[in-house]
C-alpha cells in the first residue's frame, strides 16, 4: 500500500517503513507525527482525492532533526563590479513512515523509546578487577621517532656560492 502526501509545499510518494528527509517539522526524535493532506491512496484499488482524501492520514515517527549541507547563492553581474554571496543551511526532519491510515483511524503505534548506545567497559580491565584511570596508563609510542633538524651549513660555504645572473664579480 502506498500514499502520496503533501507537506512543506512538496509531494512525496510513501509506503510503510520508508524514511524521508522533509522540511523541518515540530517534534522531538521518537515522537509520532501525522500528515493529514493525503492526495492518493493506492494498493489493490487506487483512491484519488479532490484535492485530498477525507479521513485519510499517514503516521510517521520522527527520527532526527538536523541541518543539511551549506547552499551558496552567488550572483554576479559581469563588467558591473556587482557581486552578492549568500549562504544558508536548510533545516530538515528525518521521518520513518509507520502506517497509512484510512477512514479516520488513529495511529496504533506509539512513540518509541530510544535506548542510549552505551559502550560496555573494556573486558581486560573488568577481568582483572582493576579500576585504573586511563590517564594513569603508560603511553605507547607510535611509529618511528622523529629525526632532528639537519645541521646548518657553514657560513663560509654560503658566501662562496655565486648566484647566477647576479653582480657577484662586478664592483
Amino acid at each position: 500500500m502506498f500514499a502520496v502526501i503533501k507537506t512543506g509545499g512538496k509531494q512525496y510518494r510513501v509506503a510503510a517503513q520508508d524514511t524521508l528527509k522533509i522540511d523541518r517539522l515540530k517534534g522531538e526524535p521518537g515522537e509520532i507525527v501525522q500528515f493529514g493532506e493525503v492526495l492518493v491512496v493506492g494498493g489493490d484499488s487506487v483512491t484519488l482525492g479532490t484535492p485530498t482524501i477525507a479521513g485519510a492520514s499517514v503516521a510517521a515517527e520522527v527520527l532526527q532533526q538536523g541541518r543539511g549541507p551549506k547552499i551558496i547563492a552567488f550572483k554576479k553581474r559581469r563588467r558591473k563590479n556587482s557581486r552578492r554571496k549568500r549562504g544558508f543551511r536548510p533545516e530538515f526532519t528525518l521521518v520513518r513512515i509507520t502506517e497509512i491510515l484510512t477512514d479516520g483511524q488513529t495511529p496504533t503505534m506509539t512513540a518509541s523509546v530510544r535506548k542510549e548506545n552505551l559502550k560496555p567497559a573494556p573486558a581486560a580491565a573488568t577481568a582483572a578487577g582493576e579500576d585504573d584511570d586511563p590517564a594513569d596508563a603508560p603511553v605507547k609510542a607510535k611509529g618511528k621517532p622523529k629525526a632532528g633538524k639537519k645541521p646548518a651549513k657553514a657560513p663560509e660555504k654560503k658566501a662562496q656560492k655565486a648566484k647566477p645572473g647576479g653582480k657577484a664579480g662586478k664592483k
